[in-house]
């Protein structure tokens, strides 16, 4: 086996076992899975961007689970495309953030010293 077979392979394996970190945001998540996409194109190993979306949903955290759902029941996933796909979950990475705000606004203004007193 060749060195550059080897590297292709070791660049597929990534692409395989890819998956999204606890805590990671979407866009170093496609900036990483892109990353390994390109090395793979590169090495003459054709992705179809259908292939990126069908790896990437899947691989996302559990707390996207509720959006991959809504994609692929309004969504044929085999004609959209990466740019497409990551827009909505930045939408609703954005909007997860923000309940999230306005959560722990919440709780410090219903937990602090002085609450209900006039």
């Amino acid at each position: 086996m060749t060195s550059k077979n080897f590297g292709v392979q070791a660049i597929r394996k990534d692409f395989e076992v890819l998956n999204m970190k606890i805590g990671e945001s979407i866009e170093d998540y496609f900036s990483r899975t892109l990353t390994i996409a390109n090395k793979m194109n590169a090495h003459g190993e054709k992705l179809t961007q259908g292939t990126i979306v069908e790896k990437i949903l899947p691989s996302l955290t559990s707390t996207f689970n509720y959006v991959v759902c809504s994609i692929e029941e309004y969504n044929d996933i085999t004609t959209i495309t990466v740019d497409e796909l990551e827009s909505s979950l930045l939408v609703h990475e954005q909007h997860m953030k923000g309940q999230k705000d306005e959560e722990q606004v919440l709780k410090v203004t219903n937990g602090g010293r002085g609450y209900g007193r006039g």
